[in-house]
């Protein structure tokens, strides 16, 4: 696909000419895992993916096909339609100097009509996509919307991306991965990440160069990274345009919310969580329920007094009250209540919504009825229900995006070579290499019959105990946890043993695992999709499009 879009820009091709080829064959789909079973999902995440009664207060509608029709008709009676022509106008203008494909420029314009709807992602704006998982976010969203199209075809559906041009956390955004080698983009960052100027990143693509050589696909690749970063003046600009060339052709529409008339459509909601401290009250009502149903629950987020910050030239910092005057956090900016109202009313666009009220934003300017995050995104998004209601809100579905472990056709057969299922690979490594070890071995290593009988025979002895002496009972006990130690000694010490006779397997596993499993962590979170496109190429995102399922809501392990 990167290939034909440089085509389409270098004058090859004409954009209305590019028809997606749908024939392309999606390789095999080897394992499923639940979530859960993984061991890379919150307990929280998994008790809602398992529809855990107990967190039913907490979301709106469960991310299944039928329960779309009552999102739909909830979002119709809330969605003021007069912000669908600020939205539409908002977007017009973004696009303005954007080659957009008549897809996507269809579902701008669609979005006046009361019939259109929304499923939006949000990502930071990481250079050059950051880890792979930006593609599996695009990707779930895109696909949901022909999902729904398909289940709901008098309605249209659009896929969003929000790009978190806001925000500030710059050592977040500025690497990628690729060959097990950082590529970081070295500068002093101040403010909003999306204002940031594209000046320095010359450096990383001429590093990035000379990593990827001389194929086909690496000259894809450059040109991408070129194009994107050195001949677009901000971040925002530059990731709007690699966004757009990876995924417009699916009519992925993306979105800016550093935008003065979006703004606007703010100011009812920032004034509540500034001067009635509405979201820190209702957020933090939440979190305490949510504490109560589970200790294991980890709180993602907690609010703030003020949830806003004050943006301006470069500068992005905490607006805090202090005796009745709101401050901007280090800085000598400072003003009343009454001048703060009137800078509200006034300059909107310099109030940005931090985690807590960033999804507010969002469905407050979007007809939006799903919004597609990962885990850690949703458990925050868990916490937000009863600010929406309290704000008058429709709160929208929440989707788990798709997460895949991509394997080659070597990779597969190594893992087939192994003994080993794919699920296997998902083990804590000693697990992994103890379980095995067990499996192979020719002597039996499993000791746990031994156990069992040993336990047996203290039980005959511990109603001995009983019937006659109970201050016998504790010398029995002390006896059965020395013998049952010695046999956990012992077992421990023969898997050793065979370990090392079987030191060419634990070595194959172990590098195996870690290539898989990078930094001990899932794929989708190290990886940059570039390392894919170099063995893929342009068959890449078409294959990812066919093979995930929005509304399958298990891990998958692809062959490609």
């Amino acid at each position: 696909m990167l290939l034909k879009h440089l085509n389409v820009f270098l004058g090859r091709v004409k954009p209305e000419n590019f028809i997606f080829d749908r024939t392309l064959e999606v390789s095999m789909q080897v394992a499923c895992i639940p979530f859960k079973k993984t061991g890379y999902f919150s307990s929280l995440i998994s008790d809602y993916l398992d529809e855990n009664k107990k967190l039913k207060p907490f979301y709106n509608r469960f991310p299944e096909i039928e329960e779309f029709k009552a999102q739909i008709e909830e979002k119709s009676e809330t969605y003021a339609h007069a912000n669908r022509k600020i939205l539409n106008q908002a977007l017009q203008q973004q696009y303005k100097n954007v080659k957009a494909s008549k897809t996507t420029l269809s579902n701008i314009s669609a979005l006046i009509d009361k019939n259109t709807f929304t499923v939006v992602t949000g990502h930071q704006l990481n250079i050059f996509t950051g880890p792979l998982y930006f593609l599996y976010k695009i990707i779930t969203t895109i696909n949901l919307a022909n999902t729904l199209k398909k289940s709901y075809p008098k309605n249209n559906f659009v896929p969003i991306y929000w790009m978190a041009t806001e925000d500030h956390d710059f050592d977040e955004i500025n690497y990628f991965n690729l060959h097990s080698k950082k590529f970081h983009w070295n500068r002093v960052a101040g403010g909003a990440v999306g204002r940031l100027s594209t000046e320095g990143l010359e450096a990383v693509f001429d590093t990035f160069s000379k990593e990827l050589g001389n194929t086909a696909n690496a000259k894809d690749l450059e040109g991408l990274f070129k194009k994107a970063y050195l001949e677009h003046k901000s971040l925002t600009e530059a990731t709007r345009y690699l966004a757009n060339e990876l995924f417009g052709d699916y009519g992925l529409v993306i979105v800016d919310g550093d935008d003065v008339e979006l703004k606007k459509l703010l100011i009812p909601h920032i004034k509540k969580d500034i001067f009635d401290s509405l979201s820190y009250k209702e957020v933090n009502k939440t979190i305490a329920a949510l504490e109560t149903i589970s200790p294991s629950y980890k709180i993602q987020v907690n609010p703030r007094e003020i949830n806003y910050f004050y943006l301006k030239n470069g500068l992005r910092e905490r607006l805090v009250e202090q005796e009745g005057v709101i401050q901007v956090n280090n800085t000598q900016i400072k003003f009343s209540k009454d001048e703060l109202f009137q800078e509200i009313e006034e300059h909107p666009e310099r109030f940005s919504p931090n985690v807590v009220t960033r999804p507010l934003y969002q469905e407050v300017i979007l007809p939006n009825l799903c919004y597609i995050g990962g885990g850690g995104e949703l458990a925050y998004w868990l916490e937000f229900k009863s600010t929406f209601d309290a704000m008058k809100v429709s709160f929208p579905i929440l989707l788990l995006r798709n997460s895949a472990l991509l394997i080659s056709e070597k990779e597969y057969k190594k893992i087939k070579n192994l003994g080993l299922k794919p699920a296997d690979l998902f083990l804590n490594q000693n697990t992994l290499i103890n379980k095995r070890i067990r499996e192979i071995s020719n002597i039996d290593i499993d000791f746990s019959g031994q156990k069992e009988h040993l336990k047996q025979q203290f039980e005959a002895l511990y109603k001995l105990a009983e019937a006659t002496d109970r201050s016998f009972y504790g010398a029995v006990k002390a006896q059965e946890v020395k013998q049952l130690n010695g046999l956990d000694r012992l077992e421990k010490r023969l898997l050793k043993a065979q370990k090392i006779k079987l030191k060419d397997q634990v070595i194959r596993m172990t590098a195996l695992q870690n290539q898989l499993f990078p930094n001990k962590s899932l794929q989708e979170r190290s990886l940059n999709f570039s390392e894919l496109y170099m063995e893929m190429g342009d068959k890449l995102i078409p294959f990812l499009i066919k093979a995930l399922n929005p509304l399958h809501q298990e891990f998958l392990v692809l062959k490609y």
